[in-house]
């Protein structure tokens, strides 16, 4: 589908300029999962790497998050498995949008405090890496 800019000429006529070209933006979940580089691929030891930099120090066994959360992020396994009390799937494959662990780490989680609590905020880079990590398929050993 073609769509068409158009300009209002100084006589007041409507003149058709030229097509507008690029991807027809949709919203939503569907833009919001889509992989940001489809091209590369997001290796698990990325993510864990960030989990071990970022989360672990609570969110692994005896940490504070584990105790209150039952997440565990020192192993993809552990991430997998989800927490006791999550309020939705920690990750749901192909759909980082609706996947918990990406909405936690977002400026505005819908519900509860941004992951890391207490800590500064993930940047976009690490946001994105996870997201594209889940928007692949979320592939943990």
């Amino acid at each position: 589908m073609i769509r068409w800019l158009l300009a209002i000429t100084a006589t007041g006529c409507i003149d058709a300029i030229a097509p507008e070209v690029g991807p027809i933006q949709t919203s939503g979940e569907q833009t919001c999962n889509t992989d940001s580089d489809p091209a590369t691929a997001v290796p698990y030891a990325d993510v864990q790497q960030l989990f071990d930099d970022r989360c672990t120090r609570c969110h692994r066994p005896g940490g504070e998050g584990v105790q209150e959360s039952g997440l565990d992020l020192t192993s993809g396994g552990g991430l997998l498995a989800g927490g006791t009390r999550s309020v939705g799937t920690i990750v749901i494959t192909g759909e980082p949008c609706a996947s918990v662990i990406y909405q936690k780490v977002t400026e505005a989680p819908p519900f509860g405090s941004r992951m890391p609590r207490g800590d500064r905020a993930l940047s976009a880079a690490d946001q994105q890496l996870l997201h594209d990590w889940i928007s692949e398929g979320a592939v943990a050993p």
